[in-house]
């Protein structure tokens, strides 16, 4: 690869990981990112459209802010803004890279590209190495027959991970989640992120169809989450507020909490606005678990309204 590696990165294998202590100037509850041991806050910023959405020294400022108040586990994309998300963090990276956990998506399903894609991304984002490194939106049966073929990208996860390119490496997900759960079951990932929140829980079924020939109470929380807590797999949540097709339907503070009260270890949320980063952050603070039958009426409430469309929205949505 001929990338630099930083010494303490020479002494560190996988398999025995110690956890890592990311400093927070604020206090923010962290929790254990499975099997990888590495300790993150439980809100996660978010470097897609809404990260994008501002100016660039105002999402600087932003960023900056969210790193003030705890937040250490930082989500980008080589496809968010073509690039230009991994240029601007790379610019923070610079001075604050310690401090961070540093989680990248790539889009390629071939190795070879892979391999050149993740080049590309580290020189933008200013740093030697990836704390996690994902491959972008894994979807249907014939997405994960390509990363599986010879010269797939799967190949080339694990190389980047022999080579401490990467220290953990896993894959993204808000299509399909029996896909989910055979990758999980299937292959040798460390994390896995996936859609989670309360209109997608599927308590309840639908009468209007199925998706992909699957039941509407199929979920990734019923189906892929119980997967992935049996290898000890660390789990993202995303798509908390649905790209904001919740708003109304319940207070942001409750979808929020829904979400982290499930077996995660952080939520990744996209802020628009320092005031949302800070509102935020301070439920993050203050975090306190749902009750379970508080969860269990709310995702019935919401999932009645909202599974089936949000099904549609996301088999088709595409994450830039």
């Amino acid at each position: 690869m001929g990338i630099s590696r930083r010494d303490f990165l020479e002494t560190t294998a996988l398999g025995g990981l110690a956890p890592l202590a990311f400093a927070a100037p604020t206090p923010l509850e962290t929790r254990v990112l499975g099997r990888t041991g590495a300790r993150v806050s439980i809100l996660a910023f978010g470097g897609g459209t809404r990260f994008l959405g501002y100016p660039e020294e105002q999402g600087l400022a932003a960023l900056n802010r969210a790193l003030d108040l705890g937040i250490t586990y930082l989500d980008t994309a080589q496809s968010y803004g073509k690039g230009e998300s991994e240029r601007r963090m790379g610019r923070i990276l610079k001075t604050r890279r310690k401090q961070v956990f540093l989680a990248d998506k790539i889009e390629s399903r071939k190795a070879d590209e892979v391999l050149r894609s993740v080049e590309e991304s580290l020189r933008s984002l200013e740093t030697d190495h990836f704390d996690l490194l994902h491959l972008h939106s894994l979807g249907a049966e014939q997405d994960l027959a390509a990363i599986e073929a010879p010269g797939g990208a799967l190949k080339a996860l694990y190389r980047l991970r022999d080579e401490k390119v990467a220290r953990a490496i896993g894959f993204t997900s808000h299509s399909d989640p029996l896909v989910v759960k055979t990758a999980v079951e299937r292959h040798d990932f460390d994390c896995v992120q996936m859609a989670l929140n309360a209109a997608l829980a599927g308590m309840v079924a639908d009468a209007t169809g199925s998706i992909w020939n699957q039941k509407p109470e199929i979920s990734f929380q019923t189906v892929a989450l119980p997967a992935a807590q049996k290898k000890n797999l660390g789990v993202i949540a995303m798509k908390i507020f649905a790209q904001e097709k919740l708003a109304g339907d319940a207070p942001a503070e409750t979808l929020l909490r829904y979400s982290l009260s499930l077996p995660v270890a952080t939520a990744v949320v996209g802020m628009p606005k320092i005031e949302h980063i800070e509102a935020n952050a301070a439920v993050a603070r203050k975090f306190q678990r749902l009750p379970a039958e508080e969860m269990r009426d709310l995702s019935r409430s919401l999932s009645g309204k909202r599974k089936v469309a949000l099904d549609r929205f996301f088999c088709r949505h595409v994450d830039a």
